[in-house]
């Protein structure tokens, strides 16, 4: 069926000329309100590119503001914050996820402690102070954002981030190792092989692998050394007691302190900077994975599309991906 309509047009003297609004398309619309949705519902199902191809139009955008939930700020306790990565030469977004929800309630340009400011003013003076809890990764910005604008919220340092700073200076110490063994060309091979077998968990460890990991024991302390430290920060981590953990990252920081392993000397101080976060952790087990598992989704999103060209076309399509937005799919054509 085909609807053939001409809105009345009427001009004001003080508002200019106004078009009729009707019941089923949009103010200010070229599409009905149902074409728009089927947009915006085969969107979240395939990249942009094949929508555009097979509609002939991309509106999400405007699907976007008309379903995101405008209350989606209001009640927040518990968010989490990241970076993604959306353009080469360092093109960053910023994303605000609410943990208790599971859906992205923000999104601005930038990751700096600047770029978190529109969504400071959007929470507004209540809602900051209703925030209790903000995990995030290592990063000074966001720390010092949060610290400024959420002073009475506990900061939950993400534990993958933390075993990740760890897990990236037993590598160092493997490629410098690596490099004082060029001279050796049988012996740096060997030690060049042994990347995975140290960053793997123990119990994904095959036979060969243990073995491996046994030699490794034998012929070169210094790099078993750094992997022994790494296994037990992990370990210090898993404790459930708050006052077992602290008592165990003390440990851990002052055997990485005069482990004469200078990335592990430099890990153990940024450790000992944010500990009060790390801790945190311990007593609520909260993480980022909510939010990191978020990012993928929006990593899936930006890959489908072949990246995207600003931050407001993927803000869009993070809102209505993972933003909380549900969309009836199209009702099957009788034939």
């Amino acid at each position: 069926m085909v609807l053939r309509y001409a809105p009345w047009r009427v001009e004001c003297p003080r508002c200019g000329v106004r078009v009729e609004q009707v019941p089923w398309a949009p103010a200010g619309g070229r599409f009905s309100a149902a074409f728009e949705e089927l947009v915006a519902y085969f969107a979240q199902i395939t990249d942009k590119t094949q929508v555009t191809r097979l509609l002939g139009i991309a509106i999400v955008a405007r699907v976007v503001e008309r379903r995101l939930d405008p209350e989606r700020l209001v009640g927040l306790r518990r968010i989490g914050i990241d970076e993604f990565s959306y353009k080469k030469r360092h093109h960053y977004l910023t994303v605000v996820v609410d943990h208790d929800r599971g859906r992205v309630v923000w999104a601005g340009e930038g990751r700096s402690a600047e770029a978190l400011e529109p969504f400071f003013e959007a929470l507004g003076d209540e809602g900051c102070e209703a925030i209790e809890m903000v995990t995030i990764d290592l990063s000074a910005a966001y720390t010092k954002a949060v610290r400024e604008k959420l002073p009475d919220a506990e900061i939950v340092y993400d534990r993958f981030h933390v075993q990740r700073l760890v897990s990236d200076a037993l590598d160092e110490v493997r490629r410098e190792l690596v490099r004082e063994l060029a001279t050796d060309p049988d012996e740096a091979r060997a030690v060049k092989r042994t990347r995975f077998v140290l960053l793997m968990n123990p119990w994904n460890l095959s036979r060969a692998q243990r073995r491996k990991l046994s030699e490794l024991q034998r012929s070169n302390q210094r790099l078993y050394r750094a992997y022994l430290l790494k296994e037990t920060l992990a370990k210090a981590l898993d404790y459930l007691q708050p006052w077992r953990a602290e008592r165990a990252l003390r440990d851990w920081l002052a055997w990485a302190s005069r482990s004469r392993l200078k990335p592990f000397v430099k890990a153990a101080r940024t450790i000992r900077k944010h500990l009060s976060g790390i801790l945190a952790y311990i007593r609520t087990r909260l993480t980022n994975g909510v939010v990191e598992g978020l990012n993928n989704r929006i990593r899936m999103i930006a890959r489908r599309a072949y990246g995207f060209h600003s931050h407001q076309a993927l803000a869009a399509m993070i809102f209505l991906n993972c933003g909380g937005i549900q969309l009836d799919p199209p009702l099957p054509t009788l034939s």
